[in-house]
């Protein structure tokens, strides 16, 4: 959270602000996104932010990135099958310091 905070004053970049804040509420107020619900709402060769738990129901066929704070190992499966990547929160901090072009899905 801190990281995210500090990412968000150093490249004016809110999101990352408002990702901090969501996982900074009670863990069993944090999203849990299955992968039909990103199929549904994501474009091809978009990015996608899950500020909780990716799970694996439903199918997907679009090819995406998504950042979680943590996957199942279906949704991994299905993502990585669909020809999308599964990665950290972190990772997409580093990838994207400013924060454009990102769905933020809950």
């Amino acid at each position: 959270i801190d990281e995210l905070l500090k990412a968000s004053a150093t490249n004016d970049a809110p999101i990352w602000k408002d990702i901090a804040e969501r996982l900074a509420k009670p863990k069993s107020l944090y999203a849990e996104v299955n992968v039909s619900k990103i199929q549904r709402y994501a474009k091809e060769g978009e990015t996608i932010i899950v500020p909780g738990k990716v799970l694996g129901g439903g199918k997907i066929t679009k090819a995406v990135t998504v950042a979680a704070l943590s996957f199942s190992e279906t949704a991994k499966r299905k993502i990585a099958e669909a020809g999308g990547r599964c990665i950290t929160i972190k990772e997409l901090v580093e990838a994207n310091p400013s924060g454009s072009g990102i769905r933020i899905m809950a």
